[in-house]
């Protein structure tokens, strides 16, 4: 039996700086051990544990696509000690990579219907990793339509433009981007995301809501989810922001009587209204 808190060796490849403020990179890397690359087999939504050597570790959302064989990647926010030395770290950094934990979105749920993703911010990481999957050559015709919904503050603010970019120029996609507060030069929607999720109105018909995004947002969207006919089993919930050990020993993830690291992060809604009312 392998031992859980010890870390796999990996190299920083490639650093992007996603943002405009650049407290949002995204770091792609690779194994130093090509068999625990091939082990390390993941699905959308999953997460990791981070080791910066010298700093600690924290949780992250894998934010490439499973179908990206050679590399992982994780994006990732400015925010404390073990996320402030990642970003000071450089390519060729040797780190620590252990996982993957928790559920992920259930893929086999999503096949064969309509999938409305939904995110806001910094917490559109894991749903790109969904959407890269879906769009994926290999993958596409096991799904039906795909409507996103991505919402920031400003449009310095928005990540992996070169993403968003390439999916404009597809018409297997009804791509819908935008931002909080109109800005001169900007030509794309404006609003936030539960106002425009209601205006796109996508069908609920034979369709899965996934949504992810801050507290705030899931506050004014579910409303506007369940308006639109989405049944609470068929929309799915991501609490990334809950994740802690990956193994559910240090009890600081809890929601009630369910572990983030081992029963979520991903949750439908259904679930979620089964939770303690105060989280």
């Amino acid at each position: 039996m392998t031992n859980p808190y010890i870390p796999n060796l990996t190299v920083i490849r490639k650093i992007t700086t996603e943002n405009e403020a650049k407290d949002i990179k995204t770091f792609e890397l690779t194994f130093k051990d090509s068999e625990a690359m091939k082990n390390f087999k993941y699905r959308c939504g999953q997460f990791a544990e981070i080791s910066v050597f010298g700093a600690g570790e924290c949780p992250i959302g894998i934010a490439s696509s499973p179908m990206d064989k050679d590399a992982i990647q994780f994006t990732v926010k400015r925010v404390g000690v073990v996320t402030t030395a990642l970003h000071n770290s450089e390519e060729g950094t040797v780190m620590g990579v252990r996982g993957p934990y928790g559920n992920g979105f259930p893929m086999e749920r999503l096949e064969g219907r309509n999938v409305v993703i939904v995110g806001g911010g910094f917490a559109f990481t894991t749903l790109r990793s969904l959407a890269n999957f879906i769009l994926h050559k290999a993958n596409r015709e096991k799904f039906k339509d795909l409507t996103v919904i991505y919402g920031a503050r400003n449009p310095g603010e928005l990540i992996y433009k070169y993403d968003l970019e390439a999916w404009k120029k597809r018409d297997d996609i009804n791509l819908n981007v935008t931002i909080d507060s109109a800005v001169p030069g900007w030509k794309g929607l404006v609003g936030f995301v539960p106002a425009v999720l209601k205006d796109v109105a996508p069908s609920s018909d034979n369709a899965i809501a996934v949504v992810c995004g801050p507290p705030i947002m899931y506050k004014f969207t579910m409303p506007v989810i369940s308006e639109l006919g989405f049944s609470p089993e068929n929309v799915l919930l991501s609490f990334e922001m809950r994740m802690k050990c990956g193994i559910g020993k240090c009890g600081r993830c809890n929601i009630g009587e369910k572990f983030v690291c081992k029963d979520g992060p991903v949750f439908t809604y259904k679930e979620f209204q089964r939770m303690p009312k105060e989280y």
